[in-house]
C-alpha cells in the first residue's frame, strides 16, 4: 500500500478543488439565468427538481477530482498522463462553457451543439485515464451518465420552446 505523505494529501486536495472551483465559477456566472430565464422555459416532463442539481454536482465534482488524482499520480514524464490532464481541462472548460452558453446568453441550440462536444471530450477523457487507472475512468462514468440526461432536457428545452 501507497504511504500517505503531505504531499500526496495536498496535491488530491488540489485535484479535487479544481473542478469543485469550475463548479462554484459556474455558479456564479450563471446564477442569474437560473433564477430568472431559465424558470420561464417549457422543461420535459423528466426534469429533475431545481434542488436535485446543487448537490449532484458537487458530488460529480468531488468524484472528478479524485478521478485527476489518480491519472496525476501516474507521473507527470508520462505521455498519456499529459493527454489526460489536457482532455480532463478541456472537458472541464466545456462544461463551464456550456453554462456560459445556455444560462448566460440564453441559447439552448447553442448549448445543445456544445454540450454534444462535451460529450465526446468526457468519453475521450474516460478511454484516456482508463489506459492509466481504470479506478479514475469508472469514477467519471457518473459524470457522463449526468450530461447525457442534461443532453436530454437540453434537447427537450429546444424542443419546447
Amino acid at each position: 500500500m501507497d504511504r500517505i505523505t503531505l504531499r500526496s494529501v495536498a496535491l488530491a486536495a488540489v485535484c479535487i478543488l479544481i473542478p469543485l472551483v469550475s463548479g462554484a465559477v459556474i455558479g456564479v456566472l450563471t446564477m442569474s439565468g437560473v433564477t430568472d430565464w431559465y424558470t420561464t422555459l417549457n422543461k420535459p416532463w423528466f426534469t429533475p427538481p431545481d434542488y436535485v442539481f446543487g448537490p449532484v454536482w458537487t458530488v460529480l465534482y468531488i468524484l472528478m477530482g479524485i478521478s485527476l488524482y489518480r491519472v496525476v499520480i501516474q507521473g507527470w514524464e508520462n505521455e498519456t498522463v499529459k493527454t489526460g490532464i489536457i482532455l480532463f481541462a478541456a472537458q472541464l472548460g466545456a462544461n463551464l462553457l456550456w453554462s456560459v452558453i445556455f444560462f448566460g446568453l440564453h441559447s439552448p441550440l447553442g448549448s445543445l451543439a456544445c454540450i454534444f462536444i462535451l460529450l465526446a471530450l468526457i468519453v475521450a477523457t474516460i478511454i484516456t485515464f482508463y489506459r492509466l487507472s481504470k479506478p479514475a475512468a469508472v469514477l467519471l462514468v457518473p459524470y457522463l451518465a449526468w450530461v447525457c440526461i442534461a443532453t436530454a432536457l437540453n434537447a427537450g428545452v429546444v424542443l419546447l420552446n
